[in-house]
């Protein structure tokens, strides 16, 4: 099979989907690699490191689509490329479609076999492709959330850990997924009083276990959240629901209790955000302020430490690509039930129920496919 390897276009991007290390793999299993030009640059791999490891570099993303059965990247096709797509030819990225309509019907236009990095989940329910990317989005938010809080940057002029004679800040944390535990973790080493919200029992018992004694499991509800909010100098929204939108667990009439200089990091922005304010925002343009309230939305967080996340994410996503390319996309379904469940767009039917249900079209079990 020859794998694509594109260059990022979304703004401020600076991940690639494959390592050189990775190329050596895929080429050792008998394929050929088309790596665009300058692809690697920002998360520190050069043309050259690309070509020692086998791969052939091109010139332009046309033709990486024109000649490729399998083109793969970190964020979902921009319109820029919607028309290269081919049909039948394999897309293997990061989608998240149930927040994008223009999106989903252009894939769905293309008659390609689209396939979720976010979508591909194990029989524990664990989304192996998701969680590298989310381990450094949750820590990140932390990071954001207090240099936001300083005074110079918009924020209340509040130190998370605070010092002693002074109360640390509060962290509330909206999600006990991989998100939120990396947050919390992160939240908690400062020295802040962190809150962790989830709905699932079972998974506070747990992490009420595992989590040091600053950290506070509580059950969601909207009532909690109205309290927790009205102290919160930081709440960070790490809610999943796997492919489907996020729910709005703050709307903009809740903002009028939250501390003016609070700051909101909505990491399921990709997801359509889970705080009815949320608005994609750039790495150049992070921010923006509503009813007082700071506002964190970068929809790529992990792209701006993209030598880490580009490691991790080759880690988890290279094994699952080398399975396509041996087996083709049909086998691959047939024989790993992991993947089957990325399959979001194939051949012109949308095949993941929570997109279909997202725009009113019509769902065709993948499966019916084959």
């Amino acid at each position: 099979m020859i794998v694509g390897i594109l260059k990022e276009i979304k703004a401020e991007e600076n991940r690639v989907c494959m390592t050189p290390a990775g190329v050596e793999v895929m080429i050792s299993n008998g394929h050929t690699v088309l790596v665009e030009k300058n692809a690697g640059t920002g998360s520190g791999f050069e043309d050259d490191i690309y070509l020692n490891a086998g791969a052939e570099v091109i010139d332009t993303a046309k033709e990486i689509f024109d000649r490729s059965d399998m083109v793969m990247h970190v964020k979902e096709p921009l319109p820029l490329e919607y028309e290269l797509i081919r049909k039948g030819q394999i897309v293997f990225t990061y989608l998240h479609l149930a927040a994008a309509e223009e999106l989903t019907r252009a894939l769905i236009k293309s008659k390609a076999v689209c396939i979720a990095y976010e979508t591909i989940q194990k029989a524990d329910r664990s989304l192996p492709l998701l969680t590298p990317m989310s381990e450094v989005a949750g820590r990140m938010a932390i990071q954001q959330g207090a240099k936001y809080l300083e005074m110079a940057q918009g924020g209340h002029g509040v130190l998370l850990g605070g010092v002693p004679g002074v109360d640390p800040g509060n962290v509330v944390v909206m999600g006990g997924g991989i998100v939120g535990v990396n947050a919390a973790k992160m939240a908690c080493g400062l020295g802040a009083k962190v809150y962790i919200l989830d709905m699932i029992l079972d998974r506070l018992r747990y992490l009420s276990d595992v989590m040091p004694a600053n950290c506070f499991l509580l059950y969601s509800s909207p009532a909690t959240i109205r309290e927790l909010i009205k102290k919160a100098d930081v709440v960070v929204g790490a809610v999943l629901i796997p492919g489907a939108k996020a729910p709005k667990l703050i709307t903009r009439e809740m903002l009028s209790s939250m501390k003016r200089g609070a700051v909101l990091v909505d990491v399921a922005i990709d997801q359509g955000g889970c705080f009815e304010t949320s608005r994609p925002t750039t790495h150049s343009d992070p921010i923006y302020t509503v009813d007082g309230v700071v506002h964190y939305c970068v929809a790529n967080m992990p792209g701006a430490v993209p030598r880490t996340s580009t490691l991790a994410l080759t880690n988890a996503t290279l094994p699952y690509a080398v399975e396509i390319a041996n087996k083709g996309w049909k086998k691959s379904f047939k024989e790993n039930p992991e993947i089957i469940l990325g399959a979001n767009v194939v051949d012109g039917h949308v095949t993941y129920k929570a997109v279909a249900e997202a725009f009113n079209l019509e769902y065709t079990p993948a499966d019916r496919l084959l």
